[in-house]
């Protein structure tokens, strides 16, 4: 009994070690955040503006504004939560083929900006942005793009303005239900620092939603958005793309299509 008792004893503690692993690395978990000097160069095809955003808390945003000639309007994107502008940049370039300006930021402590992860602030962020393009642009001509982190910004903003439209690919539910199914057995009520509630902005849009998301995504389940769409007011479009992983909907038919579509 006494050997048994010390067994359960030992497992405890590597539970509890294991979690407090966790808590303490859960932002390297979260962030995969990619830093850049700030004399580096961006050496992109499209004719581009690098621009450097003011927070309240006295911190710097930088971004970089494609711009096109005789733009239909602009898309506010908000990346994904691995590397920075040198690889969102290339990625964003992409949409300009559509007419279409585009603004992609670097979030606080990826790539040239600067701050400290805050969830709270990160919010407030991408509102900033969306401040600086209602100086250039009307509402009714910005479009809002979230992928996968990014989501999350995308849908607060619509949720406190008045867009076009709102895309997202791969979104999650909130971040609790992904942390859920990447570790089931963490006690995630306090282990978490953010939240990253998409489940109850979602309810506050009231433009139209276009969500993609692959079959095969390891990253974010496709249950998890499934979930967030049921949130969302009736004016969502789903669109399941059959085999497509957490990183290749670009290469899908489904995808290009209806991007063409939606930014005509």
């Amino acid at each position: 009994m006494q050997r048994m008792i010390k067994i359960i004893a030992v497992l405890i503690i590597i539970y509890l070690l294991a979690i407090l692993i966790l808590f303490l690395l859960q932002d390297k978990i979260v962030f995969h955040n990619v830093k850049l000097p700030q004399n580096h160069t961006f050496r992109l095809p499209q004719k581009f503006d690098e621009v450097n955003l003011n927070t309240i808390d006295k911190k710097v945003l930088n971004a970089l504004h494609f711009k096109v000639e005789n733009p239909k309007g602009v898309l506010l994107y908000f990346h994904g939560n691995a590397g920075n502008l040198d690889r969102w940049g290339k990625i964003t370039g992409y949409f300009t083929k559509f007419d279409y300006d585009v603004f992609v930021v670097d979030y606080r402590s990826y790539g040239k900006s600067t701050g400290d992860f805050n969830e709270k602030r990160m919010y407030e962020d991408a509102q900033l942005c969306y401040d600086y393009l209602k100086e250039k642009y009307s509402e009714d001509r910005i479009s809002i793009y979230g992928r996968s982190l990014g989501c999350t910004f995308a849908i607060k903003v619509a949720s406190q303005n008045k867009p076009k439209q709102l895309i997202l690919e791969a979104p999650f539910y909130n971040l609790k239900n992904v942390a859920k199914y990447h570790y089931p057995y963490v006690p995630y009520g306090f282990l978490l620092k953010y939240k990253f509630t998409s489940n109850k902005y979602i309810k506050n849009v009231t433009c139209k939603i276009t969500i993609f998301h692959g079959t095969k995504d390891k990253v974010i389940p496709i249950k998890s958005s499934k979930k967030l769409a049921s949130n969302a007011n009736n004016k969502t479009k789903y669109i399941v793309i059959e085999n497509g992983t957490h990183h290749n909907l670009f290469d899908f038919e489904n995808y290009q299509t209806t991007i063409a579509k939606i930014l005509k």
